[in-house]
């Protein structure tokens, strides 16, 4: 269970990632359209994991390695722009979330 502060800055965190993924670093998306579903932080504030839909799913492996990648550049932007709010910025961990390719799986099974 969650405490409200971390739900607060895991909205922030998840708001401003989405923003910046459409506008800013639209170079590290490899040609895919990303989507930020999710993100969980740690109990101190530390770490955040975030979830990322990609689309086409074709590309999800390729865009993974680039955003592991240009990581550091990331935490970067995102601590220009929550800086006023945080203090500490959390480490960034991406992962897929594959949850829509799962659902299109089960109605096409269903059907």
């Amino acid at each position: 269970m969650d405490s409200v502060r971390q739900n607060k800055v895991s909205r922030l965190i998840q708001r401003d990632l989405s923003e910046m993924f459409q506008k800013e670093c639209k170079e590290y998306t490899e040609g895919a359209m990303l989507s930020v579903t999710a993100v969980r932080v740690s109990p101190d504030l530390s770490y955040a994991k975030v979830y990322l839909s990609i689309f086409p799913s074709a590309l999800a492996e390729k865009t993974m390695n680039t955003l592991n990648e240009k990581n550091k550049s990331i935490r970067f932007v995102l601590g220009k722009k929550v800086g006023k709010q945080m203090r500490i910025i959390p480490e960034l961990r991406f992962f897929v979330d594959d949850s829509l390719d799962y659902i299109d799986k089960i109605d096409q099974l269903l059907k």
